[in-house]
């Protein structure tokens, strides 16, 4: 099995944020050889306008959860909603390797997904042109402030560096 078909195939299967960031993660390390660990992902809601944030220098990817929420309510598939979760991860994952000019950062997370996924996957279209127009509703449901309760997700990056204090 190629490398493409491989995380096609784990992309489509995968049953929690843990198993998708692993996809993106092999992506990113497999077309542009670079990767981190430690990573933690904590689900917040936030104005309706932001669907992810990485704060630089931290270890945090903070999601929309309300946005998520909406998403799972929909009528998607689980390779759709995978796919439109891979999709933030992996813009949030460049930016957490510190790439931090907007235009760099698509370009690259365009190379990724064209070159792990095929431009025949819906998470290219999603990276490429934006959230098709189906997902656009999605984005109405959603306030306009943050919520500071936070969840965090347990799981979520297993190379997560353990340290000895």
């Amino acid at each position: 099995m190629t490398i493409k078909l491989e995380l096609k195939k784990r992309l489509d299967e995968a049953e929690s944020f843990g198993e998708v960031f692993q996809v993106v993660k092999r992506a990113v390390r497999e077309v542009l050889g670079l990767g981190r660990a430690g990573l933690e992902l904590i689900l917040m809601n936030l104005p309706k306008e932001v669907r992810a944030i990485h704060q630089i220098g931290s270890n945090v990817i903070v999601m929309n959860k309300k946005l998520l929420e909406s998403l799972f309510a929909s009528s998607k598939t689980r390779s759709e909603i995978n796919a439109y979760i891979f999709s933030i991860l992996l813009r949030e994952y460049i930016r957490s390797l510190g790439v931090l000019d907007e235009e760099e950062m698509r370009r690259l997370a365009i190379k990724v997904v064209k070159e792990a996924l095929g431009e025949d996957h819906i998470a290219y279209r999603i990276i490429s042109k934006g959230l098709p127009e189906e997902y656009q509703d999605l984005k109405g449901e959603i306030g306009r402030e943050f919520d500071h309760n936070a969840e965090f997700v347990e799981d979520f990056d297993r190379e997560n560096t353990q340290y000895i204090g």
